[in-house]
């Protein structure tokens, strides 16, 4: 054989026809159009704007020296103060023993997946993230249809109707609130009713609670209080304390799923082997919260409520047509209205939507298709969370301490928002 016959290997890649992740995609995609002198708003990544509370930060800086390998299962005082926290917010009482630590919660979702053998069951929208993981893992993914005159969220009678044919099949049930795209949440009717079909399939709940602390009226509630058998509570730093970039993420289980629990941390053991250390000691002040953690916490509910009243009212007045968010950093705006003008410049889909839409105004959001709806569906998810957060914390708390918030506020702290519905709206008026 001629030595310089060029070698060809057939690899049977796992994530053969998955992309890197939508979000992480499109932050590099916009940061790449800003190194080349574009002026890019960036309203697809969901990295929250506010910085790290002061006192957490101090705490990472005197731990920084710690340097040991800590137990898989994470740090003992970490694993008590998350229980402490979850029995204080949530009137529970779990144990610093039903706590695992893992490098992000979305790590552990994965590892999740790895240890318990089951169908997936995603309400549609849904995060970018949960299919994806569960098609690197070979295992079966069901979306669960939702509708928009019901803010997008699940029915008890939905996930009812997708159980009954087969009702001891394993499966997880993700459920995401406030959510992630659509910033919805859940009535406790709601959450009581989707726990009793629960209940009845003896489903794995995985209830992702990321965005609860950011649930803009301070009134979220885990579906764990409702099906705590079976319930699993996620959680992390990255959205309520800004600390997207520390990787610290958190499942509290009920004592009867600690079996699992188990088989998760020795998958752990042979993949990450355990969560930084420095971070799970800083891990600490944020969970034991404190006065200052709750001013932070209730200025940052001020400030998302305000801006993601003012974006909403915004895209009504242009024809989207969109869910008022309770929560969280986002909308999940539908454009099916300006169809037939968006046609006659053959823009059919909604990836196809959102690169006309980043060419022509500098917005970048994220299509529909990534969250689990069919190319066509012109759909989009928002993230309005370019704007500088220790300026509007700091407004919200000096100026404004006393006023309520509004367009005025809106305008002075986050004036790349505004501008950001400014260029939307011409760009979609002269369609």
């Amino acid at each position: 054989m001629d030595i310089k016959t060029e070698h060809r290997y057939a690899i049977n890649l796992n994530v053969r026809g998955i992309q890197p992740s939508a979000t992480l995609r499109i932050n590099e995609l916009s940061n790449q159009l800003k190194s080349e002198g574009k002026d890019i708003i960036k309203l697809g990544l969901g990295q929250s704007p506010f910085p790290v509370p002061d006192r957490v930060v101090d705490a990472l800086r005197e731990h920084a020296h710690e340097k040991d390998y800590l137990p898989v299962k994470g740090l003992k005082g970490l694993r008590e103060a998350i229980a402490g926290y979850i029995n204080r917010s949530e009137r529970m009482r779990c144990s610093w023993e039903d706590v695992l630590i893992g490098p992000g919660s979305k790590e552990l979702l994965f590892i999740l997946q790895l240890a318990y053998y089951g169908d997936l069951l995603i309400p549609r929208p849904s995060w970018v993230s949960y299919a994806p993981q569960a098609r690197i893992i070979g295992r079966s993914v069901h979306w669960l249809p939702t509708h928009a005159e019901n803010n997008w969220q699940l029915t008890a009678e939905e996930l009812d109707i997708v159980c009954r044919d087969d009702p001891s099949r394993p499966r997880i049930l993700i459920l995401n609130y406030p959510s992630n795209p659509t910033g919805c949440t859940y009535t406790d009717d709601q959450l009581l009713a989707i726990a009793n079909v629960a209940r009845k399939y003896r489903l794995i709940l995985l209830s992702d609670e990321i965005y609860g602390e950011v649930n803009f009226e301070g009134k979220h509630k885990s579906i764990a209080r409702y099906y705590p058998e079976g319930t699993i509570i996620s959680t992390g730093l990255s959205k309520w304390a800004g600390a997207g970039g520390w990787r610290l993420g958190a499942f509290i289980f009920p004592p009867e799923l600690r079996p699992l629990l188990d088989a998760m941390a020795i998958i752990a053991s042979e993949t990450f082997t355990s969560t930084s250390a420095p971070i799970q000691y800083a891990g600490i002040t944020a969970f034991n919260g404190g006065d200052d953690i709750d001013e932070y916490l209730l200025q940052s509910r001020r400030v998302l409520k305000v801006i993601g009243e003012y974006v909403h009212r915004r895209l009504s007045e242009v024809g989207a047509v969109v869910q008022k968010p309770e929560g969280a950093f986002y909308l999940f705006p539908d454009f099916s209205g300006f169809r037939e003008q968006l046609a006659k410049k053959d823009i059919k889909t909604s990836q196809a939507f959102c690169q006309a839409l980043i060419e022509n105004t500098g917005v970048a959001i994220l299509p529909a298709s990534d969250f689990g709806f069919v190319p066509d569906h012109l759909a989009a998810r928002l993230a309005f969370v370019d704007f500088d957060g220790t300026e509007a914390l700091n407004l919200a708390s000096g100026d404004y301490a006393e006023a309520d918030l509004g367009d005025e506020f809106v305008q002075k702290a986050c004036p790349r928002l505004v501008k950001a519905m400014d260029k939307m709206a011409a760009w979609l008026n002269s369609l």
